[in-house]
């Protein structure tokens, strides 16, 4: 499966652009602010009908224009056109060969993709909702259930605060109407854990073999999953906690507090890292769920590599371009501020690549196989 053609008309900053790919390795070059990012996030939201950066819809529309456009055409043995479109003030319109979906959950896991940027830095400083996303993100491309039951989760964890703040507003505690919400957040929660509990123990060896390739085996890394279900049921936990639910109004415990903590030579990675080692962690985190994803659903995703030259030295941006070069990937789509820095790579590697250069919202071709380039408007 691959991408080959992609439409845009007022998304970002592209008034219209209309791109063909290669079917491996797709290299966007031009100075920053100049919209090579963008393309990647069009990508993403053609795989997962949202941004990877911005999660309001209207904010990607091209300044006062009054709508967005993106077509994607998948070569998935059988062409697939994939629409998404928003008009100010109306709702996003998603459709799959001119079929418009109900439910936008129905989509996530068709067109598997995987997305290494320098905002997934905020997977080491941020709090545990960056990390809990992560979890979410690889599971829910393989796995309908889990992604049904979260969104559940997340409705029913809705109501049972809303509860909360009505006890607290009105100091009559509500026992029974609060035990029909215990019910289902346990129900659906218990299967939530479950998933990402198996899901964690079966990604760790796969993290750490492209954390040694990536750094040459010079350190340890890990991963531990921690919640408050690995030590209690989920029922037990509710009930020590009710009394500060009662006063936070807020429920405090549960699977929405679940947690990643990441180890370097059993330290801290947030506290004792370089910012090189924690770029290849973050780097080989993602590799780690191309690789589960691919084995999961017997379909190769589609990679996006957002400057993958930010805190990597020469020596291992050379060893990862090898590795996403070869057979085992499939489609890359990379970017970088030096024009021709990824196309000498690419050249050693005799990869199928094409070289497009990004400049104010405009594309232009550049042919790797002119012994003296130039630039020809696509």
């Amino acid at each position: 499966m691959y991408l080959k053609k992609l439409s845009l008309i007022n998304f970002k900053n592209y008034p219209e652009a209309e791109l063909e790919f290669s079917g491996h390795v797709n290299c966007l070059t031009g100075n920053n602010g100049e919209g090579k990012t963008n393309i990647l996030d069009a990508i993403h939201y053609l795989s997962f009908c949202k941004s990877f950066f911005n999660p309001i819809d209207s904010q990607n529309i091209l300044h006062d224009a009054p709508f967005f456009l993106i077509q994607g055409v998948f070569d998935n043995n059988e062409e697939d056109e994939v629409y998404c479109g928003l008009k100010r003030n109306q709702r996003k319109i998603f459709k799959r060969n001119k079929k418009e979906y109900s439910r936008l959950a129905e989509h996530i896991g068709l067109y598997p993709l995987v997305m290494v940027s320098p905002a997934d830095s905020e997977l080491v400083t941020e709090g545990s909702e960056s990390r809990r996303k992560f979890i979410d993100s690889v599971i829910a491309q393989f796995d309908r259930e889990y992604l049904e039951n979260l969104i559940a989760y997340n409705k029913v964890l809705s109501h049972r605060n809303a509860l909360l703040k009505q006890i607290a507003d009105s100091g009559r505690f509500d026992k029974d109407a609060l035990e029909i919400w215990d019910v289902q957040l346990i129900d659906y929660g218990k299967k939530i854990y479950y998933k990402r509990n198996s899901f964690v123990k079966s990604f760790i060896p796969i993290f750490q073999k492209y954390y040694e390739l990536i750094s040459g085996g010079k350190e340890k890394v890990g991963i531990v999953y921690t919640s408050h279900l690995n030590e209690t049921n989920f029922a037990d936990v509710l009930t020590n906690a009710i009394n500060r639910d009662k006063a936070i109004q807020y429920t405090t415990v549960g699977i929405h507090k679940d947690d990643l903590e990441f180890t370097i030579d059993t330290h801290s990675l947030k506290k004792y890292a370089s910012q090189g080692q924690q770029k290849s962690f973050l780097i080989a985190l993602k590799l780690a769920q191309f690789d589960f994803i691919k084995n999961i659903k017997k379909v190769t995703p589609i990679l996006l590599l957002d400057d993958i030259y930010d805190k990597l030295d020469d020596l291992r941006v050379k060893q990862l371009m090898e590795l996403v070069s070869s057979d085992n990937f499939g489609q890359l789509f990379i970017t970088d501020t030096h024009p021709t820095r990824l196309s000498n790579l690419f050249r050693l590697t005799n990869a199928d690549y094409k070289v497009f250069k990004i400049v104010n919202g405009t594309t232009k071709l550049h042919n790797p196989n002119l012994e003296s380039p130039k630039l020809s408007e696509l």
